[in-house]
């Protein structure tokens, strides 16, 4: 008797997923094995946790809510629903999965995909929102070092001084938004970042040319615009105030452990570390962000000891925290969707 082809399909797409999953867990155990000293040094100031200000770690911890919450705002405008508990308990599941998962960004997107999905969000909305949410949260990520770079050189008074050192990082996002107006509003700016990309990189890979780029940009600022509609403005706010309140999050973590380094160059360390997270080699950037944070935070002035704790504290709040409020967030949305559904006689 000959197999039926679609078993025969079925089984061999179902033998390379396995297979893909295995390299990517063996990936991923290299990977934490190679970054086990960064790790075994972080976690080994567990300790000195006891002599941090806890205030500032509460602040910390409300700064990053704060966080969340401006991508709960992003995606409530472009699902144009009023959800709020649907938006907030599968985002927080979907981030808890990829803070656990190997190369888990897509299983996270995946989830609440799902959940909005059961929640009966518009299948094709709830598509195109999670990959809006995501165009723009990076698009913003990518241009903050840029950013930053401008504030490097200021030796004003707010050197040294952590708390006024937020101010910068607060006009630094506002120099940020503004430019985010300007690349929605106006054509020809787009279309130059797009050329100087693409000269750039053919002079780096001349094997491996774009051609096009500034044209490409300008559509998919179309599409985030024709998805976002009249509300660009509040949807770029929410963009940035996510990377905002994140980067007062580290803040918050260095002054839990009383060190006041060079804002400008905290906020570089901020955008590497951010950068790194998205490295989908380990959960999160496991491993990658603690060794780049504190590698960074000693260059902006931080003693190893403290930069080490601050890490520590921000990681906590971070990357550690947002899986038992994910698995919460997920007992509860199944909660209250069972309760939704009529109870059959």
């Amino acid at each position: 008797m000959s197999e039926d082809p679609a078993n025969a399909v079925r089984g061999h797409s179902g033998r390379r997923r396995l297979i893909v999953q295995l390299i990517w867990l063996a990936i991923t155990g290299v990977s934490l094995y190679l970054l086990f000293p960064s790790l075994a040094e972080v976690f080994s100031a567990g300790p000195r946790l006891q002599t941090v200000a806890w205030e500032w770690v509460a602040a910390g911890t409300i700064s990053f809510l704060i966080s969340l919450a401006c991508v709960w705002l992003l995606q409530r405008i472009m699902l144009r629903s009023g959800g709020w508990f649907d938006i907030a308990t599968s985002h927080l599941a979907g981030n808890a999965v990829g803070r656990i998962i190997p190369g888990g960004g897509a299983t996270a997107a995946a989830l609440q995909f799902q959940m909005l999905m059961q929640a009966g969000v518009n299948t094709t909305r709830v598509a195109s929102t999670v990959t809006a949410t995501q165009v723009l949260s990076l698009a913003t990520l990518a241009a903050l070092p840029v950013v930053g770079l401008l504030f490097l050189f200021d030796e004003g008074p707010v050197a040294g001084n952590l708390i006024a050192g937020a101010w910068i990082g607060a006009s630094a996002f506002v120099v940020l938004f503004i430019l985010g107006i300007v690349f929605f509003v106006w054509t020809t700016p787009l279309r130059t970042v797009g050329r100087v990309v693409q000269l750039v990189w053919n002079r780096l890979v001349p094997k491996k040319r774009l051609i096009g780029t500034g044209n490409r940009l300008v559509r998919e600022r179309d599409r985030l615009r024709e998805a976002l509609l009249d509300r660009w403005v509040e949807a770029l706010a929410a963009s940035v105030g996510k990377w905002l309140f994140d980067y007062l999050t580290l803040l918050a973590a260095l002054r839990a452990v009383d060190s006041t380094p060079d804002p400008a160059l905290v906020l570089l360390a901020f955008a590497l570390a951010s950068l790194l997270a998205l490295i989908p080699l380990t959960p999160g950037g496991l491993g990658f962000v603690e060794a780049g944070l504190t590698g960074t935070l000693v260059l902006a002035g931080v003693s190893t000891g403290d930069a080490v704790l601050a890490t520590l504290v921000y990681r906590l709040i971070s990357f550690w925290m947002p899986i038992p409020l994910g698995g919460a967030a997920y007992v509860a949305f199944r909660w209250r969707l069972r309760r939704r559904r009529p109870r059959t006689a």
